[in-house]
């Protein structure tokens, strides 16, 4: 597959996941209504999911790096189109939950592969471009996915929802199995054992964040598997998080900053959601105008992050950004005037969407060519994780009172914390070393501070 085909995948792959995030959010008090279920069924359809990918998409990455990219994007395609058609049909709320975990289950098999596909493309000193075009398609998908959603719920009814993304999984899964698996594909080995204790580790984890009525079992199991994952990793001769990877203090800092940032904003959005139509008594329709410029901005950011990357570097790039959030967030809780809500929106999703590519740039840049698939499937894996842990915070702190104004400061404050660890990133003059031509099989960066 060509270098245009496979951003064109990678692009496709992305907006399916988002979108149908973004949609189900809107089809939900119809599912409800229509199924008869409760409402706390109803939220399984989404925790479900969340579990299933979180708990899956590192060893997802590593079977990638392991068998190809294209190969496991297609699959993940193919199933997540398959689950979606049964979601559309499903009679009962049962059979929702349940085709939502195999729709996780697939969904954690081709995000990783959207960026290790690029990272095998592209050499490293053009992936600014591939990660802001993906980035920015995102940021549509964000904003088209609830208008488009809330359009399909109140005409045809929400299970046409779920057709959406059908058709084209179909098609990019179908051509991406036509690709043969390129030479370079590593005989990594799978930590089986690593896999399954890591998996539980996230599972665990998210399960505690989303169901606080019963955190202390899922945390306590978390915190035991997570010590035994870490045991296991350091005495296996081939662990699941390869020491090149991990071991770069660059990836790390990226990923910690992506979950800072993912969990400020979605913290921020969900008790903003309270603040304009409880505090300030919009309606949810005037609320999704008024916060219209978070999408706007994050499109627009994306591709003037690419230019940052290269003039000024990731680091500044990125703590400049992660300031520019948190201003946005404090804006967004003390103001009311709606031409300020917007210009607070506006920054937040400035800031967010410069963090978002210029952190993901650093990691897939990071990482050598055979764990691309690990580096992509970390990346999601903390995308994944940050906005429940943002979202866990918010309804931690705004308590019984609901009360929508108490939650920014904290979220903002990660973000400034989010921000220090940028100081580990490359500067301005991360340099290029001429390998004749190979570049994209190159396994480090380094950098000049």
């Amino acid at each position: 597959m060509n270098p245009r085909l496979t951003l064109a995948s990678s692009v496709v792959g992305a907006v399916v996941v988002a979108l149908d995030g973004t949609v189900l959010t809107v089809a939900q008090p119809a599912l409800q209504r229509d199924l008869g279920a409760s409402f706390a069924q109803v939220q399984w359809t989404s925790t479900g999911y969340l579990i299933a990918v979180a708990s899956l998409l590192v060893f997802a990455g590593r079977l990638g790096d392991r068998h190809g990219h294209h190969r496991l994007f297609g699959i993940g395609m193919l199933g997540f189109g398959a689950a979606s058609a049964g979601i559309a049909l499903a009679p009962g709320i049962g059979w929702m939950i349940g085709l939502r975990v195999v729709q996780g289950v697939f969904g954690a098999l081709l995000q990783p592969a959207t960026l290790g596909m690029l990272r095998a493309a592209f050499p490293p000193d053009r992936l600014r471009t591939p990660i802001a075009v993906r980035t920015a398609a995102i940021g549509v998908a964000a904003a088209a996915g609830p208008v488009l959603g809330g359009a399909l719920v109140a005409g045809p009814g929400w299970r046409v929802v779920f057709l959406l993304n059908v058709v084209p999984a179909i098609v990019l899964g179908g051509l991406a199995l036509r690709v043969r698996p390129a030479r370079h594909v590593s005989p990594v080995r799978l930590d089986v054992p690593g896999a399954l204790l890591l998996a539980v580790t996230l599972a665990s984890l998210v399960h505690a964040l989303v169901a606080l009525p019963g955190w202390v079992w899922t945390a306590a199991t978390a915190t035991v598997t997570a010590a035994a994952f870490v045991r296991h990793e350091r005495r296996t001769a081939g662990p699941l998080l390869p020491p090149d990877v991990i071991g770069s203090a660059a990836v790390g800092s990226a990923l910690g900053m992506l979950v800072a940032a993912s969990a400020a904003l979605s913290g921020s959005l969900f008790a903003g959601t309270f603040l304009l139509q409880d505090t300030l008594g919009l309606d949810p329709f005037r609320s999704a105008l008024v916060s219209l410029p978070l999408a706007a901005s994050m499109v627009l950011a994306a591709p003037a992050c690419a230019v940052l990357l290269r003039r000024v570097g990731a680091r500044r790039t990125t703590v400049a950004a992660m300031a520019v959030l948190a201003l946005g967030i404090l804006v967004l809780s003390r103001e009311t005037a709606i031409e300020l809500l917007c210009v607070a929106f506006a920054l937040v999703g400035a800031g967010f969407g410069t963090v978002m590519v210029a952190a993901t740039h650093v990691v897939v840049r990071e990482a050598p060519v055979e764990s691309a698939g690990v580096a992509g499937g970390l990346q999601q894996t903390a995308m994944n994780v940050g906005p429940v842990l943002g979202v866990a915070v918010a309804t931690a702190l705004m308590g019984t009172g609901g009360d929508p104004a108490r939650p920014p400061a904290v979220l903002a404050a990660l973000a400034l914390a989010g921000a220090a660890l940028g100081r580990a990133l490359p500067g301005r003059h991360a340099i290029t070393p001429d390998d004749h031509g190979h570049s994209k099989d190159r396994t480090r960066v380094p950098a000049q501070r």
